[in-house]
């Protein structure tokens, strides 16, 4: 598909890439696309990226950094202050723009961007923002393009209209999806004899034990409640979801990220875009309304030639989908302990990239101001304003104890734990 992909875009003015969550479009555009800028842009921007979530905007904003193009991308999104963007942009256009519809049209109607002159747009996952409701704003963004020449669109459904406004008569097709269940995927049913399933949920997590697992709801008034029922039975776990305040979402993913909890609630904003990888379980504690959605959910294990386990927690009485494949009844025993605590915890340090902090910087310190061990320290992610890094739980309160009075490239700094609220 990259391969493909490779070939079509910079040769195609209309490129329609269709591909299963996990497959690599990011990369599969971001390659040509990187071919196409050109050094000499007197400070237009050359690329817009559209996505319908913030973590799918800083995570393409992520690669496109390690591939070390030279170039430069700017990830534009709700959540965060509007006049630092606006600040950003007006002094310093970049070269590629990658953002959610809604902050791109305020910044196009606040005269912080121009795109009169920029020659290409990609819509990732746009059949999403279809969803979510963002038809009028990628129609704005469309018609503000007065020079556009390049499309890009992807989607990992062919259950989708392209709309109208984006004119896109005959494009080429790259077409990777099949009908097929994920490949290591096995997928087991669990039965709960009350029609409130949190019951079940709880037992079954005990009978899983260790393992990451992903648990998908319907609604956000739900997902919060499982996660207040599972603390209140002493399972760790986060919530994540659209309702959430943006610092909130992004410390969510990251302790799941990195292992420092087990256990993710989320709507199915989570189903695709998240770079979450090593999920061991997806479980289904309300079944999606349509099949290809029940396919991105499952989706998030099982990825990269690995193999995965979904489970369905159907109601004795519950109606059965049409799209719902025959599958292994799991006999769930009650009685089985908690799932053991994680082995990791994260801890919040306040200083980012906007203070010339990077992960080595941060790594080198945690060595030698925390006096910790190369298998002591797991994942480090540097954001803007802070950072965080997972350290194993038994050595965090030590290691907390060894920095607290120290600084970080000779800034004072808040060391902290994070915790899973």
């Amino acid at each position: 598909m990259q391969e493909e992909a490779l070939a079509a875009i910079p040769a195609e003015k209309e490129t329609l890439i269709l591909s299963p969550t996990g497959s690599g479009k990011t990369l599969a555009y971001l390659l040509p696309i990187v071919q196409l800028l050109k050094a000499d842009s007197k400070r237009q921007i050359q690329a817009v990226v559209v996505v319908p979530a913030r973590e799918l905007a800083l995570q393409i904003g992520q690669v496109f950094q390690q591939m070390g193009s030279g170039f430069r991308a700017t990830c534009s999104y709700g959540g965060h202050p509007f006049d630092v963007e606006h600040r950003s942009l007006t002094e310093a256009p970049p070269d590629v723009l990658i953002g959610t519809p809604g902050r791109i049209v305020d910044h196009i109607e606040n005269k912080s961007i121009d795109l009169t002159k920029t020659p290409m747009l990609v819509l990732d996952e746009f059949d999403k923002s279809l969803e979510f409701g963002f038809s009028e704003e990628m129609k704005f963004i469309a018609e503000s393009m007065s020079s556009l020449k390049k499309k890009v669109l992807l989607s990992a459904t062919e259950a989708v209209e392209i709309p109208d406004y984006m004119n896109i008569v005959a494009p080429k097709r790259i077409n990777h999806l099949t009908n097929e269940t994920v490949k290591g995927l096995t997928l087991k049913e669990v039965v709960s004899v009350e029609k409130d399933k949190l019951g079940a949920l709880k037992t079954l997590l005990c009978h899983l034990g260790k393992g990451k697992s992903i648990i998908f709801a319907n609604f956000r008034e739900s997902a919060d409640r499982i996660a207040s029922y599972l603390r209140e039975e002493g399972i760790s776990c986060v919530c994540f979801h659209g309702g959430m305040e943006q610092p909130d979402r992004e410390k969510a993913i990251c302790l799941f990220r990195n292992s420092s909890v087990n256990c993710l609630i989320s709507t199915d904003l989570a189903a695709r875009g998240l770079d979450i990888p090593e999920v061991d379980y997806i479980i289904h504690y309300h079944l999606p309304n349509t099949g290809d959605v029940f396919t991105h959910r499952n989706g998030r294990t099982a990825r990269m030639n690995a193999s995965g386990q979904a489970f369905v927690i159907m109601y004795i009485n519950e109606m059965r989908p049409s799209y719902l494949p025959k599958m292994l009844k799991e006999k769930v025993v009650e009685g089985a302990p908690l799932p053991p605590e994680a082995e990791w915890a994260t801890i919040y340090i306040g200083k980012g990239k906007r203070d010339k902090i990077s992960k080595g910087d941060v790594v080198g310190f945690l060595f030698q101001k925390g006096g910790l061990q190369k298998d002591e320290l797991g994942i480090v992610e540097v954001k803007e304003r802070y950072a965080m890094a997972a350290v194993k739980s038994n050595k965090v309160q030590q290691m907390l104890k060894k920095v607290a009075d120290e600084k970080i490239k000779g800034m004072k700094t808040k060391f902290e734990l994070v915790k899973a609220v």
